[in-house]
């Protein structure tokens, strides 16, 4: 059953049936001027009062795109209607909001054309695709790139990606997904930030203002889309798709902080999670959705399901069937259902019944008009379908020196004992053995279906490009990432013997991080562990070069290596990125965004634990305290840690007098000295504790990072401003409080360094 029915209505009869005002607007429009200007509400109203129920409908339908994926970049599994034989009719009969996971400018400029040429309301399609770290050209994995504590410089490589998608024929981006991840086992860890929600929300927000730019409407603005609505990286044991259970306050202090920090920068989408949160599918969740996310936060953008997750109500349990799915979808707050067809199934049928207010499809719809519009797509449904913007703004050489900055500032020097690194471009003979040394295939990492890796540049490629006399790099691959190969571990053995340094090129596959690639432990593969123990059996001093998209355990050999270097999924740049720091070039000046622990069975961890009432004090107490039977309770490499090849020496932090009234704030000051021979960058880090609280509170949170860079020799006062706000959090009652009384401070270079300084919050005035 429709809500209007008839002919198909000319673009003429249309604008005649429109209100007065629409009607203004539209021609404001045609006189080339913008439909935000004035009316646009009114616009929107009227042509909602045109659309029949299965037209709105497909306002909320979202599809794969079967024109332009390409077989090659087929990323989720197959489900729902097979739409490539009826695309054309869909698109005129305006049964589907945009396609997404295709690109390619004239190919969507036709799909485009169908939609305001051929359809009876002429709405305009909008196209999404996940975009994370980059298109075409691929810059480092999100969680790599969170190690350079640089969110301006993801600032960059997202503006970068946005200009190079758009150009593509992209609107939307189902990113940044900021999630986050406590637990290595849990494969996506790598498409975030880490660890910690300070950080995840100044990269959340950073992204954000990278990939929308300026203005909506501009033609390479990106829609954004932070993920996933909310506590997906929770999930239990770490295992894809599983169930979380947390409390309010955790859910509110340490989950939803970078949403917020993305939605008020900006952000006019989102994407519920496929979790359920407390036995409440997300899908399903409208004290989340509406409650908070619309009547507190205010948020005016749509919310679009996961791929089919509306559908997976069902097997959750909390729905039963898909009609009951879709019904609980919508009242939620899921304005846009992802592949699974249940909106356009279900909708009409259920307004038509009673079932389903009719109000609340409008309001949906009403979302998604308002972003298209955003977007500049009522004025310009060609926007961003240029075949000669794809051809000029596809790899350019800006994109390259960018990616090639951000892999070098991503990179992650955890230990340099007897100053191995840098190695000499001459003079030294370098044995490069590893699954990963001459590797391609896995330089751009998990979730970068569009990929152009043609040009890539592998380790020994930037090895050999770097050194006076190539000759003295041999590449020995030893192994393959999950077996031996013949002869493999005697070749290496043999180059190993004969080489000055070794560099050893080992970690995951990317298809070993990401989505559904969660693990039970987080070791590396026995083979390359064994390949490892071989090579450094043999005394010459090694590098690991370690290519991995979590925190992983290190064993052994890897673990006592003379140098490790986390160098994550480093994208197009790789090879050239290594070489700079290898060779010293420029100083390593990434910091780890998770911790690395010291065993797998420390899952879930996170430097920001509460203390217990039998904290370990030191890593000789005995038993009786908060520990395992084998390992203290700390991390082999601490969040936050990471070496230069300079080093740099903090005094004690001045606290500015000791004090913070309670409507005021407080400076906290460290002198750092560059006590090295040579220029580097430090990372300042300030955390804070609060030592008696009404509920028990982290050892440390993080509230501030400093990027400090010295010549030898210099000094430097580095400064932090503190205010009652950043001390508060979510009490018994859920209320967010501040809680006069004493705090401990640290300005360090890790979370678990430094001295710590004491200062008092002062209650509020009495009257106050």
């Amino acid at each position: 059953m429709t809500e209007a029915s008839g002919p198909k209505t000319s673009r003429r009869a249309f604008l005649a049936g429109a209100s007065s005002l629409a009607l203004l607007a539209i021609a404001q429009r045609v006189a080339g001027q913008s439909l935000a200007q004035e009316n646009d509400e009114a616009a929107i109203e009227a042509l909602i009062g045109r659309m029949t129920l299965e037209e709105k409908a497909g306002q909320l339908s979202l599809f794969a795109d079967p024109i332009r994926i390409g077989t090659q970049n087929r990323i989720n599994p197959d489900a729902g209607p097979r739409i490539d034989e009826g695309l054309a009719q869909r698109i005129r009969e305006g049964r589907l909001v945009g396609l997404f996971n295709g690109t390619g400018a004239a190919a969507g400029r036709e799909l485009q054309r169908l939609a305001v040429e051929e359809s009876r309301l002429k709405i305009p399609l909008l196209f999404g695709a996940d975009v994370l770290h980059g298109l075409r050209t691929v810059f480092p994995i999100p969680l790599g790139e969170a190690a350079s504590f640089d969110p301006a410089l993801a600032e960059r490589t997202a503006r970068a990606a946005a200009v190079e998608a758009t150009a593509h024929g992209i609107h939307w981006t189902f990113a940044p997904m900021v999630d986050i991840g406590r637990d290595q086992r849990w494969g996506r860890v790598a498409e975030g930030a880490g660890e910690d929600p300070y950080l995840g929300s100044l990269f959340a927000a950073a992204r954000v203002r990278g990939f929308q730019g300026r203005r909506l409407s501009d033609a390479d603005s990106l829609l954004a889309c932070p993920k996933h609505f909310v506590g997906y990286g929770a999930a239990v044991g770490g295992m894809e798709y599983n169930s979380v259970e947390m409390s309010e306050q955790t859910l509110h202090d340490v989950y939803l902080p970078p949403f917020k920090a993305a939605f008020d920068a900006g952000a006019m989408s989102s994407m519920s999670g496929f979790n359920d949160l407390n036995g409440v599918p997300l899908t399903a969740h409208r004290p989340l959705l509406s409650g908070l996310l619309r009547d507190q936060w205010k948020f005016r953008g749509v919310v679009v399901s996961d791929y089919t997750a509306d559908r997976e109500l069902v097997m959750h349990g909390v729905a039963t069937d898909d009609r009951d799915a879709t019904r609980q979808a919508i009242l939620a707050g899921v304005d846009i259902s992802m592949q699974s067809d249940l909106y356009n199934q279900h909708l009409p049928s259920l307004v038509s019944s009673g079932e389903l207010p009719l109000a609340v499809v409008d309001e949906a719809v009403r979302r998604v008009l308002r972003v298209k519009q955003l977007l500049g797509l009522f004025d310009d449904p060609y926007r961003s379908l240029d075949p000669a913007v794809q051809k000029r703004d596809t790899q350019t050489a800006a994109a390259r020196d960018l990616a090639r900055e951000s892999a070098r500032a991503s990179i992650v020097l955890l230990k340099n004992k007897d100053d191995v690194l840098p190695l000499r471009k001459s003079g030294q003979k370098i044995a490069l053995i590893g699954p990963f040394g001459a590797d391609v295939a896995n330089l751009a990492g998990p979730w970068a279906p569009f990929a152009d890796m043609k040009d890539a540049v592998s380790v020994e490629q930037g090895l050999r490009k770097a050194l006076l006399d190539p000759a003295l790099l041999k590449t020995v691959k030893g192994c393959d990432p999950e077996r031996e190969i013949r002869g493999g571990f005697d070749k290496a053995v043999a180059a190993a013997r004969a080489a000055d340094v070794v560099l050893l090129a080992i970690g995951e596959t990317q298809d070993m991080s990401g989505e559904a690639a969660s693990q039970t432990d987080i070791l590396l593969p026995i083979v390359q562990q064994k390949l490892a123990e071989a090579v450094i059996g043999t005394g010459t001093p090694v590098v690991v070069l370690l290519r991995n998209g979590r925190a992983l355990a290190l064993e052994g050999a890897v673990r006592d290596a003379r140098a490790l270097l986390v160098t994550w999924f480093l994208g197009v740049e790789t090879g050239n990125a290594i070489a700079d720091i290898v060779f010293g070039d420029h100083s390593p000046s990434g910091r780890l965004p998770v911790s690395f622990p010291q065993a797998a069975g420390q899952q879930p961890f996170s430097y920001a634990h509460r203390p217990t009432g039998r904290p370990q004090v030191a890593a000789e107490d005995p038993f009786w305290k908060a520990r395992y039977r084998h390992v203290t309770n700390a991390a082999l490499f601490a969040f936050g840690h990471g070496l230069t090849y300079s080093r740099f020496e903090y005094g004690e932090p001045d606290v500015g007098g000791g004090t913070m009234a309670w409507d005021g704030s407080l400076t906290v000051r460290v002198k750092l000295t560059n006590t090295g021979s040579r220029e580097a960058e430090e990372t300042v880090q300030l955390y804070v504790h609060d030592r008696v609280a009404s509920l028990s509170r982290p050892v440390r949170e993080l509230k501030g990072v400093r990027k400090v860079r010295l010549a030898a020799g210099a000094s430097g006062v580095v400064a932090f401003t503190l205010n009652r706000e950043q001390l508060s959090f979510h009490d018994a009652r859920m209320n967010l409080v501040a809680e006069p009384g004493e705090f401990e401070v640290w300005l360090a270079p890790s979370a678990t360094s430094g001295v710590a300084g004491i200062f008092v919050l002062e209650p509020p005035a009495p009257g106050g």
